[in-house]
């Protein structure tokens, strides 16, 4: 209970209300729906949909974006995780492209 206490009490500072209507909260989770939608398609799309230069691209700019995020400061810990998931699941995409292209392509 009293750790409960101490959360809502935290969620109650002006410190967290600042943290929540700034550009440091609302552009990761507005950036969110980049990997969600990679991953959604990991289940859902064939591989022979996959356009290898704009998974190429979003593996740049999820890097270049994940350098960014502990480079700034204060460190933005939640635009690191939101790149860093877009990083693997466009990894995993360029992965089933080649497999589907250079691969058992016929199968999947």
């Amino acid at each position: 209970m009293a750790l409960l206490r101490r959360g809502l009490s935290k969620l109650r500072t002006k410190e967290f209300r600042d943290y929540i209507t700034s550009t440091h909260f609302w552009g990761p989770i507005a950036n969110w729906g980049i990997p969600l939608a990679a991953i959604g398609d990991m289940k859902n799309k064939s591989p022979e949909i996959i356009s290898p230069k704009m998974t190429g691209a979003l593996c740049i700019y999820s890097l270049l974006f994940m350098r960014f995020a502990i480079k700034v400061h204060p460190r933005n810990m939640l635009l690191f995780a939101c790149h860093f998931t877009n990083e693997t699941a466009q990894l995993i995409q360029l992965a089933r492209w080649a497999k589907y292209e250079y691969g058992d392509s016929k199968t999947e």
